[in-house]
């Protein structure tokens, strides 16, 4: 099957950031085969799109998320405590039939404003591997390790256990990645953060965590080992092992500094949205960056952040950021285009997506500019920063096939798997009613 677009501006976001303005792209099966401007060049296709003068750019890349949880949406979100009151109790009445549906949902949501490839984490991830492989969406899928009884281990640390069965499932998919996911250095016992760090190198698998998300993890490392969570994790062996950190917020310049000398296997997944709605904090992006270390956007769960689309954190990153370092020149819009597409792919160690070149595999979205908001554009980087949202998203491929046509999804109706969830949640919803 090949598929050729024509008459897109393509932003193709190499290393030289080209651009082609009357663009086209050629696939053949799940790879970019060419690319170009387009000058009616006499090329054959199963499949003509016409891309409107639409922006073609490779596919948003969400960092970290926990597609399971969108039965939590909104609920006590000015709550101070809302982990211990709300999140933490009403987990108890998650199934896999609920994580399935929810993350059915979520993977839509995503989908639809762009979102080609993400790390999750959470329960019961063969659930959401098996979603992921239902959708054909590119994902790395943890499971969540936490010394504490959950949903789906009686046993504390039942997450470990899991995994034996879950990463060789998984391990030789196409399109999902299994992940172990311990939850956070504070929440997870020094035995078994050896443990996991010991599977990671058994199964030849990356290790996905929070880390300085919390003032008081902090403490609690400090207190316990004298330590920041940094140094713990380098000692334990963590930053040896293919490691995407989420948030970050509390890194020092040490602490920085340290993580940079493991560049090549540590990553970073920085969730501003989600970070300051809870009010915890800017993550030091910019001294990160100047390090050398690889940066991605992540949206973190529907419950934390509420929106699953990189737009909304594109927006919130250059306010934020610009607000903190009170500097309006920094990271123009090109840069944090780059931090949600190809930035996200580097930290996700996805080496054949977030650049359109010939050879790479064919993952991207076109982004319509005839709605009102569009228009004028004289800077299309700019345009989906500060001016495009997420229904703005007209057409997404992945690995080849294209998974959203004109605004809606190709292979899934959204309205059955929107009741299928909404049939999923009735005991959820009895339990968080009580405690509203």
């Amino acid at each position: 099957m090949s598929t050729l677009i024509t008459n897109v501006h393509i932003l193709t976001m190499d290393n030289q950031m080209k651009e082609y303005k009357n663009g086209y792209v050629l696939v053949e099966k799940e790879r970019i085969v060419a690319i170009g401007d387009w000058q009616h060049q006499p090329l054959d296709a199963d499949e003509v799109v016409d891309g409107n003068g639409g922006l073609l750019l490779p596919g948003f890349v969400n960092t970290h998320t926990h597609v399971g949880m969108i039965p939590f949406r909104s609920l006590g979100d000015d709550v101070p405590d809302r982990l211990r009151r709300f999140l933490f109790p009403l987990e108890a009445y998650m199934t896999k039939e609920l994580v399935g549906a929810s993350s059915a949902y979520a993977i839509s949501e995503m989908l639809l404003s762009g979102v080609t490839s993400f790390c999750d984490m959470y329960y019961f991830e063969n659930q959401v591997a098996e979603v992921c492989d239902s959708f054909q969406v590119r994902a790395l899928v943890g499971e969540t390790v936490i010394d504490m009884p959950t949903c789906d281990s009686e046993q504390p640390s039942g997450g470990i256990e899991y995994c034996r069965e879950f990463l060789p499932r998984w391990k030789n998919h196409p399109l999902v990645t299994p992940v172990i996911a311990p939850h956070a250095p504070n929440t997870n016992t020094y035995k078994g953060l050896e443990k996991i760090v010991a599977m990671s190198e058994q199964h030849q698998v990356p290790i996905t965590m929070h880390v300085a998300e919390m003032d008081y993890e902090l403490k609690e490392l400090s207190d316990r080992y004298q330590q920041t969570p940094f140094e713990l994790l380098e000692q334990i062996g963590f930053m040896n092992r293919p490691f995407i950190m989420a948030h970050c917020i509390h890194a020092t310049d040490e602490d920085i500094l340290l993580t940079a000398g493991y560049r090549e296997n540590v990553k970073v997944a920085h969730c501003i949205g989600a970070n300051t709605k809870s009010a915890k904090g800017v993550a030091p992006v910019k001294k990160m960056l100047a390090a050398g270390l690889s940066v991605g956007l992540g949206t973190d769960g529907p419950s934390s952040g509420n929106t699953l689309d990189l737009f909304t954190q594109m927006k919130l990153f250059a306010n934020f950021h610009k607000t903190w370092e009170l500097d309006r020149a920094l990271f123009p819009a090109k840069d944090i285009v780059r931090l949600a597409t190809r930035g996200g792919a580097e930290v996700l160690n996805l080496k054949d997506t977030g650049i359109i070149a010939a050879g790479k595999k064919a993952d991207f979205i076109i982004v319509e500019t005839q709605s009102v908001n569009m228009f004028p554009l004289f800077d299309p980087y700019s345009v989906l920063v500060y001016s495009a949202n997420a229904s703005n998203v007209q057409h997404v491929w992945v690995n080849g096939k294209q998974l959203v046509k004109n605004h809606q999804l190709v292979n899934h109706d959204l309205r059955e798997i929107k009741a299928k969830l909404y049939e999923q949640m009735s005991d959820f919803v009895v339990e968080a009613k009580k405690r509203m």
